[in-house]
């Protein structure tokens, strides 16, 4: 059965988090709206605090009425028997069973390192000044973070580098939902750009960046059939710019909801809406 409950705070994500507090619910389990706005006042008067109402749960359908079966009941009656008349058997011809031919077992070989390289579209590694840079700068930070893993450096396209880290349990550097990795990320993107001319550098570890975008395009296909089904707003968690336009980029042609960002980083967020003039 569909619930709500209605909740205010000084702000809106103030609200909507003591919501979920006394739910225990995740953001995407549950629609958001906003029935009145946070006002801050003058000198503290006239302030008043925003009201929220969250809904959970999911509507009730009633299950199809089974037609009742109406079972007849024959009634037997004795059959006579018939005299079986004596047939002469025939002789059974010993039948010789095809014999089965064994399929070949296909042996399973281990990836090597070879196979588990980056995609073939980065091309080969570079070595120029830039990527020693960023090799130095990663070799010592991952050394003070007591961390094995083998930096690889490419060049997809002009001003852009692509850094991939390979090793075992890189679990660590990548933190939760790619909060570490983007941190590293950031600072060394800050380190070798400090003399020069610009350049972007993308960092990656166990092919994260790729998992990441899957599971924020199934986020967003999943929370727009909700606000296409209750036809309300709902509002995602804060993400980065990568992340958000990830969400706006899969949900650009689905048919009645539309996206725009809202807030500042580091907690900026995606809001996707119920699209009321979309045929």
């Amino acid at each position: 059965m569909r619930q709500f409950i209605d909740v205010t705070g000084k702000t809106e994500d103030e609200a909507i988090s003591r919501a979920l507090e006394q739910l225990k619910l995740d953001r995407d389990d549950v629609s958001v709206e906003i029935l009145e706005r946070a006002k801050a006042g003058f000198l503290g008067l006239g302030s008043c605090p925003a009201k929220v109402r969250v809904s959970y749960g999911e509507d009730d359908e009633p299950a199809p009425e089974q037609p009742k079966v109406v079972e007849k009941i024959r009634e037997e009656k004795p059959r006579a028997e018939r005299p079986k008349a004596d047939k002469p058997r025939a002789e059974k011809k010993p039948v010789e069973k095809p014999q089965r031919r064994e399929a070949p077992v296909k042996k399973e070989v281990p990836q090597t390192a070879e196979a588990l390289a980056a995609p073939a579209d980065l091309g080969e590694e570079v070595n120029d000044d830039r990527a020693q840079e960023i090799k130095k700068f990663l070799s010592g930070l991952l050394q003070q973070m007591e961390v094995t893993a083998e930096v690889k450096v490419y060049l997809p396209e002009k001003g852009r580098y692509k850094v991939i880290l390979e090793g075992q349990g890189l679990g660590a550097i990548i933190g939760r939902r790619g909060e570490t990795l983007d941190a590293i990320q950031q600072l060394t993107s800050y380190s070798v750009n400090r003399t020069g001319s610009r350049v972007r550098v993308q960092l990656d570890a166990e092919n994260y960046r790729a998992k990441r975008e899957q599971s924020l395009e199934r986020l967003a296909n999943k929370v727009a059939a909700k606000v296409v089904k209750y036809r309300r707003s709902v509002t995602l968690e804060p993400m980065n710019a990568y992340e958000r336009h990830v969400i706006h980029t899969a949900l650009q042609d689905v048919p009645g909801v539309t996206t725009y960002s809202t807030g500042v980083d580091p907690n900026r967020r995606v809001i996707v809406a119920f699209d009321r003039e979309s045929k």
